[in-house]
């Protein structure tokens, strides 16, 4: 069994690289998206309430994304769901 497999990088672009190297990306890229999509509700929320207008909503996301507690909750998360997938296609093969 190979060691390697592909990442697909754009709409028919794939990259040879470790089946490790993909997974830490994949993980990697979990967390990115999850801390996107909380500076994007913080920064609406921090408009529709008005107090802070978006730089409020921004000023509050870089005090929560800069603790480690909540850093390591994102790559925990995305670890698990990352493991869970693959074990789920593995089974599925059988």
């Amino acid at each position: 069994m190979s060691d390697r497999t592909q990442f697909a990088v754009g709409h028919n672009h794939k990259v040879a690289m470790p089946k490790v190297m993909k997974k830490s990306l994949q993980v990697v890229i979990a967390a990115l998206l999850t801390a996107g999509v909380v500076l994007f509700v913080m920064m609406v929320n921090g408009f529709l309430v008005g107090r802070g207008g978006t730089m409020g909503g921004l000023d509050v996301w870089l005090s929560f994304i800069g603790r480690s507690d909540i850093i390591g909750t994102i790559i925990l998360t995305a670890l698990v769901t990352i493991a869970f997938m693959y074990w789920q296609r593995d089974r599925e093969r059988r």
